[in-house]
């Protein structure tokens, strides 16, 4: 275990890494980014960025030394993305591994940032820790995510590295792609579009991204706690994507319908995480409602137009 509380975060350019850096600038920890992409939405955070693309060979060799503790974010996260290509599934698990390799030589503590993708669907709502199989994910993106669990897990045992896996539900707020669900739904209702909701019957679990930062901040001061750890983080409370479409034409006070259609291949059609270890363990507990969190998601995007504008 190494002495130093200097923290390095991989893909500090993505939605969460953003957001996981202001937090650790603003409480004056001494982090370091890495993202092979420039922080379109943080001067503060692109100086302390390093532009780096982990799956170069010598990307390794090239990170910033001396960190204490290592947040790997970086991946293709979107999951249509890699059923279109699923090439990408192998290069998360490329970056993972510049990564965990990077842990091991600096022993340094490592949190891995998975997916309730690895639970797939299961004919089930409510999932524990214990419910993901390794043949269970029905995407490439979630089996990155498993593969990824295992190969942190075998670090954890046979190099004796402090890590922890987190299972992030469905994130939400500020900096978010502008391909998922809540911005597009935020963008077409601005608009006056009408909204089409891909599963009737769909049901997930949304967090807000100031508590994603909180339980991944929890999980760095209590690694003792939770090493070797895999944990859910979620709000544990589903909402339908049709009950999410209401609440955002709500907000934007638009004239628009809301359509259903069939779910589409590849994606799950309920998951609600069980979050009791995650509460136990790190203390963790959500702030946010997912009417609280989307009023704060929705003003930020109407307060910059531009950015809606680029929403497909």
């Amino acid at each position: 275990m190494s002495d130093s509380p200097a923290v390095l975060v991989t893909g500090s350019s993505g939605m969460i890494g953003t957001a996981l850096v202001e937090r650790l600038l603003a409480e004056g920890v001494d982090v370091r980014g890495v993202d092979r992409c420039p922080n379109r939405w943080s001067d503060a955070v692109d100086a302390v960025t390093d532009r780096i693309d982990l799956l170069e060979p010598d990307a390794e060799d090239r990170l910033p030394t001396g960190a204490g503790t290592v947040v790997h974010l970086a991946a293709h996260s979107r999951v249509r993305d890699l059923v279109e290509e699923p090439t990408g599934a192998t290069e998360n698990l490329q970056t993972l591994s510049t990564a965990l390799e990077y842990a091991r030589r600096n022993d340094a503590d490592l949190l891995f940032t998975s997916s309730r993708e690895v639970y797939g669907d299961q004919g089930q709502t409510v999932y524990a820790e214990s419910d993901a199989g390794v043949r269970d994910a029905e995407n490439p993106y979630g089996a990155s995510k498993a593969g990824g669990e295992a190969l942190v897990a075998s670090y954890g045992e046979c190099y004796d590295l402090r890590t922890c896996t987190l299972r992030l539900s469905n994130v939400y707020g500020r900096y978010d792609d502008y391909n998922r669900v809540i911005p597009v739904f935020v963008a077409l209702a601005d608009r006056g579009e009408d909204l089409t909701v891909y599963g009737g019957d769909k049901l997930l679990d949304f967090i807000y991204l100031d508590d994603c930062v909180d339980a991944l901040t929890c999980a760095m001061e209590r690694i003792d706690a939770v090493q070797g750890e895999v944990l859910n983080v979620g709000s544990g409370r589903g909402h339908s994507l049709l009950h999410l479409a209401e609440l955002i034409v709500d907000r934007v006070d638009a004239d628009v319908a809301v359509t259903v259609d069939d779910n589409r291949p590849g994606e799950v059609d309920r998951f609600v995480a069980d979050v009791d270890r995650s509460r136990r363990l790190m203390g963790f507990e959500p702030s946010y409602s997912l009417p609280a969190g989307l009023d704060e998601t929705v003003a930020w995007y109407r307060g910059r137009p531009d950015l809606l504008d680029d929403v497909v």
